[in-house]
This record gives C-alpha cells, sequence and structure tokens, in this order.
C-alpha cells in the first residue's frame, strides 16, 4: 500500500480517560490544569476540521529539475502562536540556523531522530517511503495538554505548566506520532478495539525505538518509557505508559493509577476510548518488550525489524485482532530468520507471556491468518479509569 484511501484519523499521545480524570479535579490549587484540560478535550473533539489552514509543503531541497534523493531529510517547523490554526507561521526549514526557542528546537531534533530510525535502520525515506517532508506545529493552542498527528504534520501544546510540561520535551512522543503517519501509509489499521490497540502499540515500539537509537541504547538500558517527563514534578508518575510493566507508569491522587492492562487476562473492553485503544495497548507493547530483551542488543535490530517488517508486509487487514497480529510477528520472525531460529522462539515466549501464545507453536509460521475478531478475549468487565460521567 502506497498511502491510505481512508481518512486520517486524529491521534493524540494523552487519552481522553486522564484528561477527563484532569478535567473533574475541584480543588483550587490546580484550577488552571483542570480548565486546561476541558479546554483540551473540546479542542480533541474528532469532527473539528483540522485542515481549514491547509498549505502546500515546502518544496525538498536540492539541485533544481534533479530527482529526490532517497534518505535525504527535509523538515518544517512552523510556530501557531497559541492559536488553534494549522500550520501556523514557518519558523525553520532545513539549512537554517537554529533559533532560541526551545520547543521548535526540540520539535527539529525528534524530526531528525525519527527520519534516522527509520530511513538508516529500516532503509524507509520518510513516513510515506517516498521522501515526504516531516512537518510540525510547535505552540498549538493555548495550554493545550497534548499533541497529535492529524494525517498531515505533528502537532504539539505547551502543557499548563501545572499536571504537563510541553509536549515536545520527549522524543518518544514525536516518534509516537509520526509512526501514526507510517500506519496510515502502510497497513492503515482501523483507529479502534483491537486493530487500534495494535496502531498505537506500534506506535509507541517505535517511539520507543527512536529514542533507544537517537541515545545509542540497547534494549537492556533504555527505559521502556512513552512520554518520560511530560509530567511535572507535582505528578507521581515518570511517563504516560511503560511497554516494560504496562499499568505502573503513574499513580496520583489526582489522575489515578495508570490503567493500562499487561495481559490478556486484563483486557479491558469498553466503548470508550475508540474502544480502549490506549487502554490494552498495554498487552502487545509488554509482548515488544518482552522480545527485544530476550533477544539482547539494540532492538532495532532484530525484535524492531521484525515488528516493521509485519506492519510494511502488506498482509496486514485493516482490522486485525491481537492474534492475528501475533501470527503476522511471527511469520515476519519465520520469513527473516527460519523457522524454530532463536528470533522465532523469541516472538512464541513473548506472546505466550502476555496470554496470545496459542496457535505460535514451533512449526506454525506459515498458516494463513485467520479472519479478524475470530480469536476469544480473556477479558474482564470495564473498570472505570476516568473516563464515565459519575
Amino acid at each position: 500500500m502506497t498511502g491510505s484511501t481512508h481518512k486520517a484519523t486524529r491521534c493524540a499521545i494523552v487519552p481522553p480517560y486522564l484528561l477527563v480524570r484532569l478535567a473533574r479535579v475541584d480543588d483550587p490549587r490546580l484550577a488552571a490544569a483542570a480548565e486546561a484540560a476541558r479546554r483540551s478535550l473540546m479542542r480533541d473533539t474528532p469532527i473539528r476540521d483540522l485542515r481549514a489552514a491547509k498549505h502546500p509543503s515546502p518544496p525538498r531541497p536540492g539541485v533544481s529539475g534533479a530527482a529526490p534523493v532517497r534518505g535525504r531529510l527535509d523538515r518544517a517547523v512552523s510556530d501557531a502562536g497559541s492559536l488553534e490554526r494549522l500550520p501556523g507561521r514557518l519558523v525553520r526549514r532545513e539549512g537554517q540556523p537554529p533559533g532560541a526557542d526551545p520547543a521548535v528546537t526540540e520539535a527539529w531534533e525528534g524530526l531528525g531522530d525519527t527520519h534516522s530510525l527509520f530511513w538508516n535502520v529500516f532503509e524507509r525515506d520518510s513516513i510515506d517511503d517516498r521522501g515526504l517532508t516531516l512537518e510540525a506545529t510547535v505552540h498549538y493552542g493555548r495550554n493545550y495538554d497534548n499533541a497529535f498527528w492529524d494525517g498531515e504534520r505533528m502537532v504539539f501544546g505547551d502543557g499548563d505548566g501545572q499536571v504537563f510540561n510541553r509536549f515536545t520535551s520527549s522524543v518518544t512522543v514525536i516518534g509516537h506520532e509520526l509512526t501514526h503517519g507510517v500506519t496510515q501509509f502502510t497497513a492503515d489499521l482501523a483507529y479502534e478495539g483491537q486493530s487500534g490497540a495494535i496502531n498505537e502499540s506500534l506506535s509507541d515500539v517505535f517511539g520507543s525505538l527512536v529514542e533507544q537509537h537517537a541515545r545509542g541504547q540497547s534494549a537492556a538500558e533504555a527505559g521502556w518509557l512513552i512520554g518520560e517527563g511530560l509530567f511535572t514534578d507535582q505528578v507521581q508518575g515518570v511517563a504516560l505508559r511503560s511497554l516494560k510493566a504496562p499499568g505502573t507508569a503513574y499513580n496520583d491522587d489526582v489522575l489515578g493509577k495508570d490503567p493500562q492492562p499487561a495481559h490478556l487476562s486484563g483486557y479491558i473492553e469498553t466503548e470508550d476510548d475508540n474502544g480502549g485503544v490506549h487502554l490494552n495497548s498495554g498487552i502487545p507493547n509488554r509482548a515488544f518488550y518482552l522480545v527485544a530483551t530476550a533477544l539482547g542488543g539494540n532492538a532495532w535490530d532484530t525484535a524492531g525489524r521484525i515488528w516493521f517488517d509485519t506492519l510494511t508486509s502488506g498482509t496486514l487487514p485493516r482490522t486485525v485482532d491481537f492474534a492475528g497480529f501475533a501470527r503476522a510477528t511471527s511469520r515476519a520472525a519465520v520469513t527473516r530468520y527460519g523457522a524454530g531460529s532463536r528470533e522465532h522462539d523469541a516472538v512464541i515466549a513473548g506472546w505466550s507471556e502476555v496470554g496470545l501464545g496459542g496457535g505460535l507453536g514451533a512449526g506454525w509460521g506459515t498458516r494463513s491468518a485467520s479472519r479478524p475478531g475470530s480469536s476469544p478475549v480473556a477479558g474482564r468487565a470495564f473498570v472505570d479509569p476516568g473516563i464515565r460521567p459519575e
């Protein structure tokens, strides 16, 4: 697939249930943060038209009339000036010197780090594999508590200063959101239910790999956190999510406890959050972490390549479920490393540990995927993490 035929979904890094918890706070000391969360939730309503001020991408650098050079990095960062119209004022392009705005610098560097992983490791030429300009807008809205991919660009809020810092401060956020673009141009996974949770998990996986690759960290050295540093020191928590230990990223009096399950037995059935896409993504997240740490070394070299091969295979159904995705990673491991290889065994063991090992036994790897939704889910009733009205 060379591009999505479906309308892009606005994919934000902060899940709605967390903002709802914050918006309900009745504490004068956090009044500004609660109001910022309420405004952020209103901005995140899906019916908003983000493309009212659509503009053409700046031309790619190079010799006039020459064919684009594959792998050449092309970035453009704009400043919304605390307004809610995109793209804002263009403030930096390739070849221009850095300025004094830390948000612009962080966005610029994060775009570069993400491009570096996908090109230098996987030979993917930008998110569409055709050299698409990586565009970002900073200072979106006033105290906006989120960052999102809207199908064309990254958009960053500055946070409220009480609960959230500026959203450019975490390279995992940038890698996460740009990976939504890669998914849009490849498998184009439906953003709901299990396929939506896989969509979110892929963004967490490659967001973490962007950080690890930029820092030169091995799987053992990595923190495996998404959004580390986003919370201010007033919050009892280290990040939005943990791939290593889903459900442990935060435990705060205001925000509550991280509700992500780490095993299929804790699967959350809900109609909120597009069917729990930010919640149940903890299950495939944990599976990837287990595969990567079992194989050791740099996670992008082996485990990351298996997941990348799976994402770009052209065979994933848009509505693939967890079991179907697990089988697809098993097939990818067999194709690249061989049935019964150390890599294939690690994939089987990783999925088995999160409750999805059925059908992944030795010698499986070549069977066709079942229909989406065909796998039984050992679940539990939805435990309200603060989404539903009182």
